[in-house]
């Protein structure tokens, strides 16, 4: 949508796979300095911290989607406030000792939990979904199963997006057996 989008990241993995979709990838401290808005994803501690917020821009904006509140040092920010306010609901305005504000939303707790009041029936409904059909699953198969953490079936999720798809009323193409048999051998190619 035109977003100039950083990426801050430690994986150097990852870090190359950001580059690759082409995104910049810096240290937070240089984003910091740059972004006007952000957003944590890491389920870490202090991910954006004191520093971080000394050298914001006025207005930055910031939020968390990965963890608990504590991956943005909300202390640290409020050591370097004179004050706060609620300038909306799930928008704290801290105002820096420099005059400076930056906004922390829903407390610095999950945004899309904390501030969306709630998941729309529109994905709870898969999420029981899933739910559901994944103990189904187990009960059908424990004789067979390892006491181990298992990832959900690729059988129930693509179930539970044909019957939501269905419930829109979008419909997809089908491949055709004599498609399903080419992308099933290797007898054809360059």
């Amino acid at each position: 949508m035109g977003a100039d989008v950083i990426v801050t990241e430690v994986d150097s993995l990852k870090a190359l796979e950001a580059v690759m979709d082409g995104f910049r990838v810096m240290p937070i401290k240089e984003a910091a300095k740059v972004g006007d808005i952000f957003c944590t994803v890491t389920g870490d501690l202090n991910v954006i911290d004191k520093e971080h917020f000394e050298s914001m821009k006025d207005g930055a904006i910031v939020a968390n989607s990965g963890h608990f509140n504590c991956e943005i040092n909300i202390p640290a920010l409020e050591s370097l406030s004179v004050g706060k306010k609620l300038v909306r609901p799930f928008v704290e305005q801290y105002e820096l000792k420099d005059g400076r504000k930056i906004h922390i939303l829903a407390e610095g707790r999950l945004i899309n939990l904390s501030a969306a009041e709630g998941h729309p029936a529109s994905v709870m409904d898969m999420s029981f979904a899933n739910q559901a059909l994944s103990a189904e699953y187990m009960v059908k198969n424990h004789m067979t199963l390892e006491k181990k953490v298992y990832s959900v079936p690729e059988e129930i999720d693509r179930e539970i997006a044909a019957l939501k798809l269905k419930a829109m009323g979008v419909r997809c193409d089908e491949l055709t057996e004599e498609q399903k048999k080419y992308l099933n051998s290797w007898e054809s190619g360059t």
